[in-house]
């Protein structure tokens, strides 16, 4: 989706006007995909805009650095004021999306990152929903593309240079004709969309893969809808799961910060269910985007307001 620019990123500290927040073509990061990232909402509520999950969020940054062995030189409470006052300075009234972004930077070349400097930058702009108004489900595809072996690449870090597996199957999909792809981990069973966890949902009980057991990250927003289940009482399983689960199950539906829930209507050309969203996908997407907007004071809990 294009990018709306807004005034400010901040840059290591410092707001720099949009058009000035540069990188050198001699970025490590750049060259070698050496860096993380998280994909953060802000909604409008009531009360002002607020951020989704921030501490879960940041916490989840700074451990992708860990595992990828990048010290950062802000703390989780810099990080998240830094994600509230670039919210704030751009005063985007609709809420918007934030990309939180480490990356190894100029100054050093080769395969060694360890004595490249680190930098932090912070950008936010408006952004629908990431898969488009489907309303009526998301055609889907199995992709030729496997995702990521544990032990080859460590998925529960958000590194940015691990993606191009993910837009590698994106752009397959898209090219042929579906929305969204789906992918296999090294055992041939489901991991997750190109950037979203995937649910199943058969006779009534909701089934979602283990991110230990298939190489999916851990989602935020995943665990935010499986709480929400939970509470209406449905039960939720982590299970393993293989390709014709998908074909045979009642509702399909993605989870993600960006994707938010999004109904699946067909994957591999074969309906889910009737082909429409189907009741649990659409109570929980209901109460989910009540929640994110700081309707519902129980899950109040996982806003912090800007102001």
């Amino acid at each position: 989706m294009p990018i709306t620019p807004t005034q400010f990123i901040w840059m290591d500290g410092a707001m720099v006007p949009w058009d000035q927040a540069n990188v050198h073509v001699l970025t490590h990061g750049l060259h070698y995909g050496y860096g993380v990232f998280e994909g953060v909402r802000a909604y409008q509520t009531p009360k002002g805009n607020a951020i989704f999950r921030l501490r879960d969020h940041t916490q989840r940054l700074l451990d992708s650095c860990k595992i990828l062995m990048i010290d950062v030189p802000f703390t989780l409470d810099q990080l998240m004021e830094a994600q509230l006052e670039v919210v704030r300075v751009n005063d985007v009234p609709e809420g918007c999306y934030i990309r939180p972004l480490v990356y190894l930077g100029y100054g050093e070349m080769g395969l060694n990152p360890l004595p490249v400097p680190v930098r932090v930058a912070v950008a936010c702009w408006p952004w629908g929903a990431y898969l488009g108004d489907h309303s009526k489900g998301a055609r889907m595809k199995i992709s030729s593309w496997q995702r990521h072996d544990p032990n080859a690449m460590p998925t529960q870090a958000k590194g940015t240079g691990m993606y191009l597996n993910s837009g590698l199957a994106k752009m397959e999909a898209i090219r042929a004709g579906y929305d969204e792809a789906i992918m296999l981990g090294p055992d041939g069973r489901i991991s997750e969309a190109s950037a979203e966890n995937l649910f199943v949902v058969k006779n009534g009980v909701i089934r979602t893969p283990a991110s230990s057991a298939a190489g999916a990250l851990a989602g935020i927003t995943q665990d935010s809808v499986i709480e929400i289940a939970r509470d209406l009482g449905y039960e939720v399983r982590f299970e393993t799961l293989v390709r014709t689960d998908l074909y045979l199950a009642d509702e399909v539906f993605l989870t993600g910060t960006a994707a938010e829930l999004a109904p699946v209507a067909s994957v591999d050309d074969r309906v889910v269910g009737d082909g429409t969203p189907g009741p649990i996908t659409t109570a929980l997407q209901s109460i989910y985007l009540q929640a994110v907007k700081g309707a519902l004071p129980a899950y109040e809990k996982w806003l912090t307001y800007c102001s």
